[in-house]
């Protein structure tokens, strides 16, 4: 047990890991909330006449889930958030999380760590905001608007889908019983399936993952011209990461001016500085010679942004 709470601190201590991040969090929860159904079962915890379910377990369920009534959103904003985290059927979670893995490590490797995270938070966003305008604008679902609820993170992984689709449309996954199969007809699958469940018994969810499809193209297409809609959550995340690090201590150094050889400005952020065509050149041989699985990682985010160049 030890072990397994030694690679969980580790896989979070790590830097740029949140792919497994975002998994193991996904997990985390489902475990507590079964853990908590079935030791509260077990202690005799009053039930709840319609679902079953222990009373207290309901109550602690309606924390995390995203409700459709804006009166009930209103008082648990949080849960716009907690819902994309949550599951509560093991392969509602296995299935999320087997999506995320290959599809988020596609977006990981070409546009970095960073990108990933706010893919899926702005996915989970998206899905969760749709959900709630549709149920409270289409006549369709007037009478289920007070009793509807939205759990899980399919909304959130259709954003890193269909980002990693748009990316690279060409991209082979090699399917059992299929073959290879290029990444753009795997997505476009889901999105038409889940267009025609949208009336169906899992309407909240199919209007959630093509709220979450829908970011997906949107961020890798305004990123392609330059403009990064994961921005503000990056500056977020940066003031936060300030807030929480420990300030070094203070050190007083002497330098002679005189051997200094530092000229000019360094760059802020020399890892996505734009490649020259050199180094553009480079790659595109490599990739001619020995395909696009042969490129390193920086290799493929160089190439990226060189696709970002404006003319």
């Amino acid at each position: 047990m030890n072990g397994i709470l030694d690679d969980f601190k580790n896989a979070f201590r790590r830097k740029n890991n949140g792919l497994i991040q975002i998994i193991l969090l996904n997990v985390s929860v489902f475990l507590a909330l079964i853990v908590l159904r079935v030791v509260l079962t077990l202690a005799g915890a009053s039930l709840d006449a319609s679902t079953g379910k222990p009373v207290i377990y309901e109550f602690i369920l309606e924390q995390l889930v995203l409700p459709s009534a804006p009166d009930r959103l209103l008082y648990k904003p949080w849960t716009l958030f907690t819902y994309f985290f949550s599951h509560e059927g093991i392969f509602h979670l296995l299935f999320n999380m087997l999506f995320l893995y290959w599809f988020g490590k596609l977006i990981d490797e070409y546009l970095g760590n960073r990108r990933l995270v706010n893919l899926y938070l702005l996915g989970g966003l998206m899905g969760g905001l749709l959900y709630v305008a549709m149920y409270n604008l289409l006549p369709y679902f007037a009478g289920q608007v007070d009793s509807s609820t939205l759990i899980g993170a399919s909304g959130a992984v259709f954003a890193v889908v269909v980002g990693a689709a748009t990316l690279m449309p060409n991209y082979t996954f090699h399917l059992l019983l299929l073959g290879p199969v290029r990444i753009k007809y795997i997505a476009a699958f889901y999105v038409v399936l889940s267009f025609a469940q949208s009336i169906g018994d899992n309407a909240g969810g199919a209007i959630a993952h093509l709220g979450g499809a829908l970011l997906g193209f949107v961020f890798i297409t305004q990123l392609r011209r330059g403009n990064d809609l994961g921005k503000p959550l990056t500056v977020i995340s940066e003031w936060f990461g300030r807030l929480f690090r420990k300030k070094p201590v203070m050190r007083v150094t002497y330098q002679n001016k005189a051997k200094s050889t530092y000229s000019g400005y360094a760059n802020p952020n020399p890892g996505y500085s734009i490649p020259n065509q050199d180094e553009i050149d480079n790659i595109l041989d490599k990739i001619s010679r020995s395909g696009y699985e042969s490129l390193t990682r920086e290799e493929k985010q160089k190439l990226f942004r060189a696709s970002q160049r404006k003319e």
